[in-house]
């Protein structure tokens, strides 16, 4: 069968083990509301800038370890030691402008969950902006946020539509938690 978005032929062509199968059945596009989790997709969105994503998914594991599960107090209060640290680790993707930019953005998003009452409000007070918008609004806020980096992530935690077709099974999965991009 043919499917309308080329990530959801790529992923279902793809044995059910395989990392893209599991994120395309599991992850993207469905709605987080745990704020911890949302860094962390943005987390590897950031990290993922250059690279593929099969990559990033293979090392998704390494990530969450090296990164205290994407704990936003743990990681906003990172040291130079937990920097040269996460520098040494073969596990993930070794870049330190990545990694200043992941403990910057803890920070920013600290000072987003004293104003809003969390990460997630935060984002559910700007929506729904319109891709330009969010991306001017995400290279305000937070480091390493170009265009690409947050349609990717916000397609993944179900702000921005076009993240499977309506052909595929899983959009209908999805569409039963109704995430943000079906209500505006």
């Amino acid at each position: 069968m043919e499917y309308a978005n080329p990530y959801c032929e790529f992923s279902l062509s793809k044995p059910l083990d395989d990392v893209n199968c599991i994120y395309h059945d599991t992850q993207y596009g469905f709605p987080i509301s745990d704020d911890d989790e949302l860094f962390g997709r943005l987390i590897l969105e950031i990290f993922q800038a250059g690279l593929s994503w099969t990559l990033l998914l293979n090392k998704q594991q390494n990530f969450a370890k090296a990164f205290d599960n994407f704990s936003i107090e743990i990681i906003a209060n990172y040291t130079d030691y937990d920097r040269e640290r996460l520098v040494k680790d073969a596990g993930i993707v070794r870049n330190k402008l990545k990694i200043n930019a992941a403990i910057h953005n803890a920070n920013i998003i600290l000072d987003l969950q004293e104003e809003y009452g969390s990460f997630k409000k935060w984002l559910d007070t700007n929506h729904p902006l319109d891709k330009m918008a969010w991306v001017k609004l995400f290279k305000k806020t937070f480091k390493f946020t170009g265009g690409e980096i947050t349609n990717e992530f916000l397609m993944s935690t179900g702000y921005l539509s076009g993240t499977h077709g309506e052909d595929c099974p899983v959009y209908h999965e999805i569409a039963k938690q109704n995430p943000p991009w079906m209500s505006s």
